[in-house]
């Protein structure tokens, strides 16, 4: 097997795991109400996931140059951020207010704005809160899905 496919295939099993996982706790959590939505997400996300695999499998994946180690270098910042926010920050702040620190962490490092600048701070912070007015529109009261509750939210 040549790199050029290998550098396809390796993200594309680890998405389609990604997929597999998410899919599984969605359908063993309970009450099973509460996960509907996850559920209906999940499903779409892992039928994805597999036509990926499979484009990567056979070779039908030529678009770019795969998982590059300067791609790596570019996308650790950002991975680090969520890793935090996965299993540390939305068991302890909520949903919510961990979002909005997650958002605007990545928002910071991948912003070319000068970090010294007041006027990029409060950009980066007003777009967050935006958003997740936005998020919190749609999942509590459009969609009445249940988040991660922590000491603020």
């Amino acid at each position: 097997m040549n790199s050029a496919r290998l550098q396809h295939l390796i993200p594309g099993t680890l998405v389609l795991l990604l997929a597999l996982t998410v899919v599984w706790l969605s359908f063993t959590r309970e009450p099973a109400e509460s996960f509907l939505f996850p559920r209906l997400i999940s499903v779409v996300m892992l039928a994805l996931a597999f036509w990926n695999f499979v484009r990567a499998a056979t070779g039908l994946a030529k678009v770019g140059t795969g998982f590059t180690a300067s791609l790596l270098v570019t996308i650790a910042p950002g991975v680090a951020v969520m890793i935090i926010f996965i299993f540390f920050l939305a068991k302890q702040f909520g949903f919510y207010v961990s979002s909005t620190i997650a958002f605007v962490a990545i928002y910071a490092i991948y912003d070319p704005a000068p970090h010294s600048d007041p006027k990029s701070w409060a950009k980066r912070v007003g777009v967050a809160i935006a958003f997740m007015v936005l998020m919190y529109g749609l999942f509590s009261i459009l969609l009445k899905v249940q988040t991660p509750r922590g000491m603020f939210f």
